[in-house]
């Protein structure tokens, strides 16, 4: 969808809304457009500020007089407030990943009757590179992989070392991804796999846009000997999490809950297990309050930035049933 044509139909929805806008929202709006740079021209500035008074609306909602939020979590307009949901899912969120059956490792460890830790946060432990921004290109699924590989690369390389996501972006097209315009983790993983590594960050940085394929095998950094997927169990994703370290998933992000998430735990009634549609990394898991309250969590990490949630991560409701598909299309490499 052009800019223009989304403007046009943005136009046709909101245009009695933007004739009505609430002064009583002026310098909020005014402090909104300066902190995340939002120039406009005179014609969309109506309209996209009819959207975010909508989405402000919604938040406030949400977050109630207490300001505490519903479900355990609080939400907070971000750089996202002047898109419609139809826009942001096209620009951020792809299409739910496919299951896939063939050409990768199954799960076959045995853990018997271990006890594995009550917490556990490999961004403490320093396997965790910082949180990126994939800006208006939707390749989530790019730096999910790129984490999970980071972190097993480090016993390698003896230090943590950000991977190109651009590399992925550009080149794995041959096997099922289409760069800006969505990808598949395990499609990531056979490109890595097959291509025989990845560079780093420092010799192929990021755009945030699609280019041409510009891998070079002197600069590969980070080969590996396959990938593992996970069955679809949070026992087992606890599991990984602990003795294995970050591991590649996805989640329903479709949700405008997701969206403005902000802190707390995440806890969405409408999410779905079977509409995973945004790559993201599992880097540890844990609870608030006391053990036995039951507020347990996974942590992760997403690629929106840090001023998007807890400086870049989420706590999603852990022991929920799969809450969200945490769980459906965890994936990690063997190096």
């Amino acid at each position: 969808m052009t800019h223009v044509l989304f403007l046009a139909i943005l136009c046709l929805g909101v245009f009695s809304a933007a004739t009505t806008l609430d002064p009583r929202l002026d310098a909020e709006w005014k402090l909104w457009k300066t902190k995340y740079e939002k120039p406009y021209s005179p014609e969309e500035e109506a309209l996209r500020r009819a959207v975010w008074e909508e989405n402000m609306k919604m938040i406030k909602h949400h977050n109630g007089k207490d300001g505490l939020g519903k479900n355990g979590y609080t939400m907070e307009i971000n750089e996202f407030g002047d898109m419609t949901d139809e826009e942001f899912k096209d620009t951020m969120i792809g299409s739910p990943m496919k299951k896939h059956n063939t050409g990768r490792g199954l799960w076959k460890r045995d853990v018997g009757n271990i006890v594995f830790p009550k917490s556990v946060n490999w961004r403490k432990k320093g396997y965790v590179t910082p949180v990126r921004r994939q800006g208006n290109c939707n390749s989530c699924w790019a730096f999910s992989v790129t984490g999970a590989i980071e972190a097993q690369i480090i016993w390698k390389l003896g230090k943590l070392t950000p991977l190109s996501v651009q590399n992925l972006v550009d080149c794995s097209k041959p096997h099922g991804n289409n760069g800006c315009d969505r990808g598949d983790t395990y499609n990531a993983f056979q490109y890595v796999l097959h291509n025989g590594g990845l560079e780093a960050e420092a010799t192929y940085p990021y755009e945030g846009k699609e280019g041409p394929c510009r891998y070079n095998p002197q600069n590969s950094i980070a080969e590996i000997t396959g990938f593992v997927s996970l069955p679809e169990s949070e026992d087992i994703l606890m599991v990984a999490v602990a003795t294995i370290g970050p591991i590649s998933a996805g989640v329903d992000a479709s949700h405008s809950s997701f969206r403005f998430y902000k802190k707390g735990i995440y806890h969405e009634p409408n999410c779905s297990s079977d509409s995973v549609t945004h790559g993201i990394l599992v880097v540890g898991y844990g609870f608030e309050g006391n053990e036995t309250d039951g507020n347990n969590y996974w942590l992760i990490k997403n690629s929106w930035g840090k001023q998007w949630g807890l400086n870049g991560y989420m706590k999603i409701a852990k022991d929920e049933n799969n809450h969200c598909g945490i769980a459906s299309f965890a994936l990690y490499p063997t190096v």
